[in-house]
């Protein structure tokens, strides 16, 4: 890559990527000093002391880690085995629809998507009282879970989703790794289990983060459908502490990083120490034996 661009780039990259750099970090600086510096009092960090203590955060917080992996979770099981299926079947058409099905959710605002889902909830009690699926509806508006959040944020994370799968996808060529297994003796799931998946790891990984960060941080859904995860709690914390809030979201970036980064480098061990492993060698004859057998032949 360094042959390919130009001398004359060159310089032009480190300005571009401290600028980038600048845009990011100072935010985070402001939003840091504003945390621990308190007119009158200066320095302090009563903003993050406080934060377990607050009240309703570690109820907000496990829910919506609860809402994030339920989401990652039905979000990798509808995708994957699409995707999967349309590669392996070699139809540019099913790819296609399958692309054009999965970006949708980009081209529907979040304000018309819970307004639709709004006048469901509404109108499922009126008309449906007399029937079980009344039940149904009172099931996925549970305040301690909200089924109908993990509906609403799969759809929303359906083009990230996609978007990683297809890219991890494109780089390894699924159909001969399968076929090489099936022709080896392995079933149908366990060529996928053991053979593909363990190629698409980061693909993996990169889908569960893009899904689990848009669950963490998506607050119009939520709070238009009256629910209050760790978002919502954020926000409705802000008028009360607003160093808080701050402080509480700096929090959540930084472990989220910290997160990514520790998963990235126990992917980047693993592959590592499976490329060093030595490779178990051939099964060479005895070269004794080898001369035995040559004079017994000759003989």
């Amino acid at each position: 890559m360094a042959r390919l661009i130009p001398a004359g780039v060159r310089p032009w990259r480190g300005v571009v990527l401290g600028a980038a750099g600048l845009y990011f970090l100072v935010p985070l600086l402001a939003a840091l000093v504003f945390t621990v510096d308190v007119p009158n009092q200066g320095f302090t960090l009563d903003s993050y002391t406080q934060i377990f203590s607050a009240d309703g955060f570690t109820t907000a917080l496990l829910l919506s880690l609860g809402l994030g992996l339920t989401t990652v979770a039905l979000a990798l099981l509808l995708t994957l085995p699409a995707a999967l299926a349309v590669r392996l079947s070699g139809s540019g058409r099913l790819r296609a629809v399958l692309e054009v099905v999965c970006t949708l959710p980009l081209v529907v605002p979040p304000v018309a998507l819970v307004a639709g889902i709004g006048t469901v909830l509404k109108w499922g009690p009126d008309h449906l009282a007399t029937t079980p699926l009344y039940e149904t509806f009172v099931a996925v508006q549970d305040p301690d879970f909200p089924v109908v959040l993990v509906l609403a944020y799969v759809v929303m994370a359906l083009p990230f989703v996609y978007r990683s799968l297809e890219a991890g996808l494109r780089a390894v060529d699924v159909r001969t790794l399968v076929e090489a297994a099936r022709d080896l003796g392995a079933s149908w799931p366990r060529a996928i289990v053991s053979v593909v998946l363990p190629n698409l790891r980061t693909a993996l990984l990169n889908a569960s983060f893009l899904a689990l960060a848009l669950v963490l941080g998506e607050f119009t859904v939520a709070q238009l459908l009256g629910f209050q995860p760790f978002a919502v709690w954020i926000v409705q914390a802000s008028g009360s502490n607003a160093q808080l809030s701050v402080a509480v979201s700096l929090l959540s970036l930084v472990l989220t990083w910290v997160l990514l980064l520790v998963l990235t480098a126990v992917f980047r061990t693993r592959a590592a120490r499976s490329a060093r492993a030595p490779r178990p060698a051939k099964n060479r004859p005895d070269k004794n034996r080898s001369d035995k057998n040559k004079k017994e032949a000759g003989a």
